[in-house]
């Protein structure tokens, strides 16, 4: 035969499998449908995936354009200078960005977003701040506004994400003297830190814990249909079809389908960024501009799809070309081999177990190592759960009818009751794995701040202004206030010299004694608190102090020294303590209130009338939430990436799985039907249909348990941690695969009862 027929009769084979893919009446209608929805759903979530580099840095850089930070000197102000200063704030947990501003000539820098600055009294808001001011909420967040009148909307180029809470407020007030930034333009600002290796190591393999099950799951959905499909192409191989024509054929209907699975999922994906901007998951949102897959990735995501699907198609066709006899006959499969599939998690643990000592830096670890080691490790437990499966169903018997049932069915065919399974047993295997690793290395990213949250639960410092003491007691006043711990401060330098010697502050007994260690107390003594280092006390009795360059004083005689005592934010500071009798008679100046503030737990917005409050006496002001510990900001953002990556996972996984439970339901609906027909109630074929998954279900679950340990584990060793598992976190993990597979068990039966009426006998 010729060359240029050999190619025709390839031709021809692979339009024969197109045809097959699309063709065979409602039946072959709906099995393409199925598949294409199956497939679509992997794709869209792997553009998905591609898209989220390009959306976060499009984030990042609509941040960094507008970032007003500034290192080094002062500029001096001119027709094209701005004066800005930071009033950041929280409402109810959400962030709100805040900044007041003040031109100071004509040619003032305008922030990205804004096509004039406001004047003073004016305000211009994000979209999503204005929905909040003119929701019920807005009353309680609006005196953080001081009165001023929303004039504007920040455009989306002035904003991280659509949901951003954010607004820029006019002001006359501002002078560098207190804190105000002077620019001549926006953007520029101070670097970022950069991603240690243990933070690298945390995003690379999030990303492959994330996109592996997608990958197991399109490997499912291309074989939707595949055991009437098998059986069709044995027919041809009865009929004298060589095995080469089968195999064109098989090659031709699983890229047909797969190829109508990309189109459809580029459909999915265009029509999902569009709700993108409505959803924010842990204070991150995004635009849907920004949800845009690079080229590259786009087409080899379409490539890469139709070739997975081929490649499945002729792994799955050994028992075709070997047995068609057998396939026909719907005979039972051949015992799996297990050394092959030991071969891939071992060989996974040997890529990732030599590489130790990434927390110093001392692990040379190349790029693809370990990505490459995670993925043959957790691939070990779709490799193992058909084997394992059909090892416990071959020694099943008896039991009630729906129980035999379901027995008799995965003992036909394990492959396809775990092949659904497969993409919930690696999610849950690489979030164990992950959250082992997260724990592992938690405290490498979290301090200790040394702050007594049972002493106060709020810190409030307002600037050095003549009504400080004033300010401070207005703060007391604030709904859900039950107690207030306030200083006026100032720093004094020895008479005579500009050198700063001490910080003195003035407070009553009880609130002295939150700053040392003070036996006994009265109205118009003196303490002298020494360095918080042990080193000696600067200041002593008799000596002369310099307050703001004019106000003198002088240390009494019978000033005491009394050891120091960390304050509620855990600051333990040196200086002297004045009663308000022993200031008496001296004019400080300007003092500065340093204010800790106890609130009622039983006012759930208790905090926000706070915020009000300092909004009303100081806009710059900054309330601190004392904690315990601090984490740090890069390591929150990873782990935000994880569960917002896990939740859209799971969610995309569990619908794939139902169109998945339909289509095998669809292929069985005959046989339902017949069972149903002569007595068997519908109760049972549902208690068959639960077991049918449960069985995969529990098999996958433990395999996942036991290789997320064993993934955890290797990478804990990798970063030099102490191997230990938070069982919580694994139970819960096991409990979200388990329910997103109950869950589309229990809305696929619908679908079942449907499916076992008389009419499904009927064929064509």
């Amino acid at each position: 035969m010729s060359p240029l027929r050999r190619c025709r009769g390839a031709a021809a084979d692979l339009v024969m499998g197109a045809r097959m893919a699309v063709t065979g009446g409602r039946d072959g209608w709906t099995r393409a449908v199925l598949t294409a929805l199956g497939v679509g759903i992997g794709v869209a979530l792997l553009l998905l995936a591609a898209s989220v580099p390009g959306a976060l840095q499009a984030r990042q850089a609509r941040g960094d354009a507008r970032d007003d930070l500034r290192m080094g000197g002062q500029l001096a102000a001119a027709a094209d200078t701005l004066l800005v200063s930071p009033v950041d704030t929280e409402f109810r947990g959400r962030p709100v960005r805040g900044r007041l501003v003040h031109p100071e000539g004509p040619d003032a820098p305008v922030p990205p977003g804004l096509t004039a600055l406001p004047a003073p009294g004016e305000v211009v808001a994000s979209p999503a701040l204005r929905d909040l001011l003119d929701s019920p909420d807005g009353a309680l967040f609006a005196p953080r506004l001081t009165g001023a009148r929303v004039t504007g909307t920040i455009a989306d180029q002035g904003l991280s994400g659509p949901r951003e809470l954010a607004f820029y407020l006019g002001s006359d007030r501002l002078s560098t003297e207190q804190g105000a930034t002077r620019l001549d333009a926006f953007g520029g600002g101070l670097p970022g830190e950069g991603f240690g290796p243990v933070l690298m190591l945390l995003v690379s393999v999030i990303f492959v814990v994330l996109l592996l099950p997608i990958a197991v799951f399109l490997g499912a959905a291309v074989r939707f249909g595949g055991e009437r499909r098998d059986r069709r192409l044995a027919a041809l191989r009865l009929v004298g079809a060589d095995a080469a024509m089968v195999r064109r054929i098989a090659a031709g209907e699983a890229a047909t389908g797969a190829l109508l699975g990309v189109a459809v999922g580029g459909l999915l994906f265009a029509a999902g960024r569009q709700l993108v901007p409505l959803v924010t998951l842990w204070d991150i949102s995004v635009y849907a501009a920004d949800v845009r897959p690079p080229l590259p990735l786009v087409a080899i995501v379409a490539l890469a799809v139709p070739a997975l699907a081929v490649l499945v198609a002729m792994v799955a066709l050994r028992a075709v070309v070997v047995e068609p006899l057998g396939v026909t006959r719907r005979g039972t499969p051949v015992r799996r081999r297990l050394w092959w599939r030991l071969l891939l998690p071992a060989t996974g643990a040997a890529l990732l177990l030599p590489l130790t000592g990434l927390r110093s830096g001392g692990a040379d670890v190349t790029r693809w190592q370990v990505p490459t080691g995670a993925v043959l490790l957790l691939v070990g437990t779709v490799a193992l759960l058909p084997w394992v499966t059909e090892l416990l169903v071959r020694r099943l018997r008896g039991g009630p009818v729906a129980w035999q049932l379901a027995v008799r069915r995965m003992q036909l065919d394990t492959a396809t009751s775990a092949r659904l399974v497969n993409g919930i047993a690696v999610a849950v295997a690489g979030t164990i794995g992950l959250q082992m690793l997260f724990a592992g290395v938690a405290r490498d990213f979290t301090t200790v701040t040394g702050q007594d949250p049972s002493r106060a639960q709020l810190q409030v410092q307002l600037a050095a202004r003549p009504d400080a003491a004033e300010a401070a007691r207005l703060l007391g006043a604030a709904t859900g206030v039950t107690g207030v711990t306030s200083t006026l401060v100032t720093v004094a330098a020895l008479d005579g010299t500009d050198r700063a010697a001490t910080e003195l502050r003035i407070g009553d007994c009880a609130v002295l004694a939150e700053f040392a260690r003070i036996d006994r107390c009265a109205d118009g003594d003196v303490f002298l608190v020494p360095s918080p280092d042990g080193g000696a006390v600067t200041v002593t009795p008799g000596t002369r102090l310099t307050v703001d360059g004019t106000a003198r004083w002088r240390v009494p005689p019978g000033a005491r020294a009394v050891p120091s005592r960390p304050d509620p934010a855990g600051w333990e500071n040196g200086g002297v303590l004045l009663t308000p009798g022993a200031a008496a008679g001296t004019t400080f100046g300007p003092l500065r209130a340093d204010t800790f503030l106890r609130l009622d737990p039983e006012v759930p917005d208790a905090v926000e009338h706070v915020r009000n409050a300092v909004a009303a006496a100081d806009p710059t002001a900054h309330v601190s939430v004392l904690s315990g510990t601090i984490e740090d900001g890069r390591f929150t953002d990873v782990r935000r990436g994880l569960y917002i990556g896990v939740v859209v996972t799971l969610l995309l996984i569990g619908v794939s799985m139902l169109v998945g439970t339909l289509e095998q339901l669809r292929e069985r609906r005959r046989l339902l039907a017949m069972l149903v027909a002569v007595g068997t109630r519908r109760a049972t074929l549902g208690w068959s249909v639960l077991w049918q998954t449960a069985v995969p279900v529990l098999v996958g679950l433990g395999l996942a348990v036991v290789f997320g340990l064993g993934f955890g584990a290797a990478l804990l060793r990798m970063v030099q941690a102490p191997v230990t598992v938070a069982w919580p976190v694994v139970g819960l993990s096991v409990a979200l695969g388990a329910a997103t597979v109950l869950l589309v068990t229990g809305l696929s039966l619908p679908v079942l009862w449907r499916l076992t009426r008389p009419d499904g006998l009927r064929t064509e």
